[in-house]
């Protein structure tokens, strides 16, 4: 493990809604348990870090529950991790660097200013910006008739999960997913962007 690295971890508090963004060095990560806290003093989230395992528990601002994740520390330390609510389908948590996390957490402050427009007026609708899901769910396809969707396992089978605002591909040979946010209209220019979609197991 390279402890001068560091790590960012972000939320947005479900308290009073403003993103928390910290950054840590693995030593301390890795020294003790970590506790992330917003300034407002009402919600806060957990990093642990092991030899071989993470974990990190934070306030779900979309459904009000804490959601543990774990893995393999060897993601922790190499990739920027998003963990999401399982309930809505979209992002509680971003893991990586700096600069990516805090982009993430703006991205994800965007989604939650829609949710505000829409509560009360829309709120039985099935997603939360239908125009951006059928935009999103029309490019998957449009890739997959390409065979732009495999998985590292080697398998091109798939099926899909649509959530409320994302859309689960989930491998059908060794369950392997990727999550595709579809809340936003950055998310319709990622997708966009993509020639293939690669599923993996964490």
């Amino acid at each position: 493990m390279e402890l001068e690295q560091e790590k960012t971890i972000g939320y947005i508090c479900p308290s009073c809604r403003r993103p928390v963004i910290e950054t840590r060095s693995l030593f301390s990560l890795a020294a003790s348990p970590t506790e992330i806290q917003c300034d407002c003093g009402r919600s806060h989230g957990t990093v642990e870090l092991s030899e071989e395992r993470f974990r990190v528990a934070v306030p779900c601002l979309f459904c009000g529950k804490i959601h543990t994740v774990t893995g393999s520390i060897r993601h922790f330390l190499k990739e920027t991790l998003a963990f999401s609510c399982k309930a809505s389908g979209l992002a509680c948590c971003f893991v990586g660097d700096r600069k990516r996390v805090e982009q993430a957490i703006e991205r994800l402050y965007g989604t939650v200013e829609k949710l505000g427009e829409k509560s009360g007026k829309e709120a039985e609708t099935p997603f939360l910006d239908a125009m951006v899901m059928e935009e999103v769910l029309a490019e998957i396809r449009e890739i997959a008739a390409r065979d732009g969707i495999s998985c590292t396992c080697g398998a091109h089978q798939w099926r899909a999960e649509v959530k409320y605002g994302s859309v689960d591909l989930i491998c059908a040979n060794c369950g392997g997913a990727v999550r595709i946010p579809a809340a936003t209209q950055e998310d319709i220019d990622d997708i966009c962007c993509k020639d293939r979609i690669l599923l993996k197991k964490v």
